[in-house]
């Protein structure tokens, strides 16, 4: 279409205007058309219908299933964060009883350690005390031995000299008298 055509229609509904005005009287005296008025209303009605049913329909219909899988994300990511805190209160319960029981057993191992190095430090006195003993033992063992070489030595010794000195044996008897004063006059 063309301008030409847009006017003179425009002229025509003019004039069809102007013979309708005298039906209508109350429109009229507002300024409006009664059948432009209701074709317009139509129009309007169908687009209306249109954007309802094409645009608008579905446009909500997302935005409820949007809104829908929102709040479920977040009831779902609330129920996380309650488990998560729930799991995380146990996780430091537990810490707390693993702490005490770790106290506990080291408590128990230090009074422990201290009782057996006890008895060690006692055992080893022992044993030291008992090789002491025996070591005065053996020395109050060799010493009586020792002594009573020396004394024989000593004895052999004097006779030898006396039987130098005298160039005769003498007797047992005095030899032995002679040995027993000597070992007196020794002591």
């Amino acid at each position: 279409m063309n301008f030409i055509d847009i006017a003179q229609a425009s002229t025509e509904a003019v004039s069809h205007t102007a013979e309708g005005a005298v039906d209508e009287g109350l429109l009229a005296s507002l300024g409006l058309n009664g059948q432009l008025f209701i074709s317009q209303w139509i129009n309007f009605a169908i687009v209306v219908a249109i954007l309802w049913f094409l645009i608008l329909k579905p446009l909500v219909k997302k935005l409820n299933e949007r809104q829908k899988m929102i709040d479920d994300s977040i009831s779902n990511a609330e129920k996380i964060q309650k488990n998560l805190d729930r799991s995380e209160k146990d996780y430091l319960a537990k810490m707390d009883v693993a702490k005490a029981e770790a106290c506990r057993i080291l408590t128990q191992a230090n009074s422990e350690a201290e009782v057996v190095a006890e008895q060690v430090k006692e055992k080893a006195k022992n044993e030291i005390e008992a090789v002491v003993l025996q070591a005065k033992k053996n020395i109050g063992l060799e010493k009586d031995e020792m002594v009573s070489k020396l004394k024989q030595q000593t004895a052999d010794m004097i006779v030898l000299a006396l039987e130098k000195i005298l160039s005769e044996k003498i007797d047992g008897k005095k030899d032995k008298e002679l040995i027993e004063k000597a070992i007196k006059d020794m002591k």
